[in-house]
Formats: structure tokens, sequence, C-alpha cells
């Protein structure tokens, strides 16, 4: 279905739309619906699914036209096929018409820049390279020790009242205090930042101060590890063989930093919020059938923490779901529809236990490379949490939950719990190394088991020898002096193995 337009969609813009208030508003010149206007878009996109297809056509702000991607495979297909379609907005055709004004809302998200997840072909190679490469360098154990710390230190806030919002006091400060250690910077985690970030995200009147407020830490942050590189992420974005200018390395803290923050936001309340209403699952986790790593990916199923993704354009004419995609029109890749598309989920309430093939992290060259970042925070966090607070439970009615949705997101507002007072924990203790006793003997299967010595027996006073004339004895041999048969060298047993695997030795 595309009728011959000038619109990328194939849709006459020039149509007049309903006026608010009818019962057809929410619809647009040739009917289609204004995602920005819809106060249900998971129903939507449902409907669409019903109507179009697996893709279908929709309007964005000022009726600016655009394809969204519901089906699972349709999505896959699009973010694996570079040589068809690409993030370069520079070719969408509503831009260069003119159609997309410079103020137009979604501009932040849709505007190219100069980053790996904007690059193609060798420019892409070399951005995403030094991202991958900086990543790379992250010693995962250390990471999650130190999530657990970070959470210990958060969750020691409010232990002792009793009660807590798990939004504002847990999952809006965990990622920023883990992204803060990670990119080089953990003295500039504070609730400053924290608020900075949700409100440059957020789009308030106040966000382009609070974006420019995070952008001036990434500077410093950038001038300090030029200056002096140290092992963190920042400093190895800078000594990349890429050659990153200072300019090309802020970009990329930021797109990590807010990347990274909004999603491991979502995901931490996402995950929280199923684990508190929803007693089966609740009762998988505590009877062992489920780990927290497995309902983390669950909850990537059911709810990823972007919904939509903008975007990518077609850089030739082509089909997609049965309908005709021109070059220069733009697509949203939509992670949430996709999860939910009934050839491949025909029962939404199996279990997706073991399954990784959601596409909440993307696909193909711009597949989130920090993802494994993201499942750390979140499955050490919920788990620490749960630990520390196992009596947690949701604080008020469920259909007193409220949301902030648009189409990129939607965001948990507060997520009130209480719980029996806990007292605070010493997060300063550092893990130590020192010697673990030996458990057992050294002897093992094949070799001859030592026997004891006999005990010589008390000799009666009447039979003792009595001692001879001293005669001169020969000067002692030094300990160190003393021949010492060489043992041939045992091979540890497992346990040893396995303390000196896990001491990182």
């Amino acid at each position: 279905m595309t009728p011959e337009s000038h619109a990328s969609t194939g849709t006459d813009t020039s149509l007049p739309g309903p006026p608010p208030g009818c019962p057809a508003h929410g619809l647009g010149p040739g009917g289609l619906h204004r995602l920005h206007e819809s106060e249900d878009l998971a129903g939507l996109y449902e409907q669409l699914r019903k109507e179009h297809g697996p893709v279908a056509p929709v309007l964005l702000h000022d009726d600016v036209p655009i394809w969204i991607v519901l089906g699972h495979a349709e999505n896959l297909h699009m973010v694996r096929s570079p040589t068809q379609f690409c993030r370069d907005s520079r070719i969408w055709t509503p831009l260069r018409d003119g159609l997309v004004k410079p103020d137009h809302p979604l501009m932040p998200h849709i505007a190219w820049q100069p980053i790996a997840s904007h690059a193609e072909g060798d420019e892409h190679k070399r951005l995403r390279g030094a991202v991958q490469g900086a990543i790379s360098t992250i010693d995962f154990r250390s990471l999650r020790r130190y999530i657990n710390r970070s959470t210990q230190a958060i969750v020691n806030r409010f232990c002792e009242q009793g009660e807590a919002d798990l939004v504002g006091q847990f999952a809006e400060h965990l990622p920023m205090a883990v992204m803060c250690e990670i990119l080089g910077m953990p003295d500039e985690y504070n609730d400053r930042l924290v608020e900075s970030a949700r409100d440059a995200l957020k789009g308030t009147k106040t966000a382009i101060a609070s974006h420019s407020y995070v952008m001036d830490v990434l500077s410093r942050l950038t001038v300090r590890r030029r200056a002096q590189p140290e092992e963190d992420l920042a400093s190895f974005l800078i000594t990349h063989p890429a050659r990153l200018t200072d300019d090309e390395v802020r970009e990329h803290l930021r797109l990590v930093l807010f990347a990274a923050y909004e999603a491991t936001t979502n995901l931490l309340s996402n995950v929280l919020l199923t684990v508190l209403i929803d007693p089966r699952f609740r009762a998988q986790l505590n009877g062992g059938q489920m780990t927290v790593p497995e309902a983390v990916e669950q909850s990537l199923w059911n709810e990823p923490p972007f919904s939509t993704v903008f975007a990518y354009f077609a850089k030739q004419e082509t089909e997609l779901g049965g309908q005709r995609i021109r070059r220069g029109d733009g697509l949203l890749f939509a992670p949430l529809p996709a999860n939910v598309d009934p050839r491949v989920r025909p029962d939404l309430k199996a279990s997706m236990q073991g399954n990784r093939s959601h596409l909440a992290f993307g696909g193909g060259p711009h597949e989130c490379p920090g993802q494994d970042i993201g499942r750390s925070i979140a499955d050490v966090g919920v788990d620490a949490l749960l630990m520390r607070l196992p009596d947690v439970e949701l604080d008020c009615d469920e259909d007193e939950l409220r949301w902030t949705a648009s189409i990129a997101s939607r965001h948990l507002v507060a997520l009130p719990v209480a719980f029996a007072p806990k007292p605070p924990q010493d997060v300063t203790e550092t893990p130590n190394h020192n010697h673990v006793p030996t458990q057992r003997s050294d002897w093992q299967i094949g070799i001859t088991q030592p026997q004891p010595q006999p005990q010589p027996q008390p000799v009666p006073a009447a039979a003792q020898p009595q001692p001879a004339p001293a005669q001169p004895q020969p000067d002692p041999v030094p300990p160190q002096a003393r021949p010492v048969a060489e043992e041939p060298a045992r091979r540890k047993g497992v346990w040893q193995r396995f303390l000196s695997w896990w001491r990182g030795y």
C-alpha cells in the first residue's frame, strides 16, 4: 500500500486533518495516525499491524511522514542490510524538502552527527572501532564488584527509613554512579549530574541548560585525560589508534553516557516492577527456577528500554514487509512491537527463558556495543537490592503507578515500596586476598598415604642407661646447607585452581 505521492511514505500531506476534539483526532493527512498523539502506543502498534502488516505508514510531529517497522523479521532485515538502509538523515526526503524544521521536537534524535551511530563505511569502522576497543578493556569481574558496592552505598541512603522510591532513589542513581566510574570521573557522580541527565533526556524547558552542564563535565574529563591518561574508557578512547579528536571523544562519551543511562534506568525500573507485582515471577526467582539474569532477559522481551529508535533511511528503492519503500524514506526501528510479533511470540504469557533474540539492543552494524554493561548493572543491582531488602513490597495500588511516555520510550515515574528498616552496611572495606588455609591434606589417589609415626614409649627411670662420657661432636651443618631431596611438582587440586582463578592469579 503506497499511493503515488511526493511524500516519502506515499501519503498526500496536503489533505487537511480533523480538528482537535473530534472522534477522528489522532489522525492526520491521508487518515494516517499521529504517533505523538496516541495515549496507548502499544495498542496503536497492534492496530497498525492489523491494518497494514509488519510495516505501516505513520506521522511524526508537524505531520512529517515516516514508516514504522512492526515485524521482528523486518526489523532484523533493516538493521542488517547496510547496503539498503543507513542512519544518515541527510538523505531523508522530508528533511531535504524542508518539511522538518530546525526546531522540530525530534531533531536532537534525527539530526546527523559525526558519531559512530550515524556514520557509514570506513568512518563507521574507525569510530565504532574506537568505542568497541575502549569497552573491550573493561574488567567485568571488577565492574560487577563495583556495581555491588555502589548498590549497597545507594541503599544505605534509605534502608533505615523502611520506605523508598526505587525509581528516583535507586534506578536513576545506580547507572549514573557506574557510568561515571567507567568513563573515569567517579568524583563527578552526584545528585546534580543525575538530575541534569534526566532533565536533558525529558526535553523540558531547562533541558538545554542541563545538557550543557553534562557536556561541560565531559569536556573537563576529555582535557584531563588528554593530558594524563589513566585506566578508564575516556583514556582508551583518546589513546586508541583511531586518533579521535577532542570533539569526537566528547561526543562519544555523551553518546555512551546518555544511551547507557536511559536504557539501564528503564531496565532496572521494569525488572523491579515485575518482581513486585507478579507473584509468579518473584516465586520463580525465590525458588531458583529463574535467575536474575534470566529475569532481566524476560523484561527485555516484554518492555524494552527503548520503544523505537530514530531512525533508518532507505538508500535505494526497495520493498519491506509488502510495502514499497522509496529512496530517502525514513523508517523507525521499533523493538517494542517487534518483540511481541505474533509470528515470533504467539503466546505472550509463555516464558522466553534462555532466548536472547529480542531486539532491545538493536542489531547489525549499529547494535549497542555497551549492552553487557547494561546487563551487568541490572543483574547485579537487582540481585543485591533483593538480597539486602528481601521483604520489599509495593507500597501503593498497582493502578496508581504512572509513566511518562514518548515515541522513543516509556519511563516509570515512581515505584514506592515499603520494607522492614535495615541498618546501613560498611561499603568501604575492600576485598582481601589473604591466604586460605589448606582444607585437606595433599594426599591424592595413586600415592601411598603416609602412615603416622609411632610415638616413643616412656622408659622407667631404673632402666634408663647412664650417660656416657661426653664425646666431641662434629660441627652442625647449617640448615640452609643441608641437601633437600626435590619432590616432583604436584598439580593443584580442583579447589586450589578455582581459588587461584577467582582471585585473578
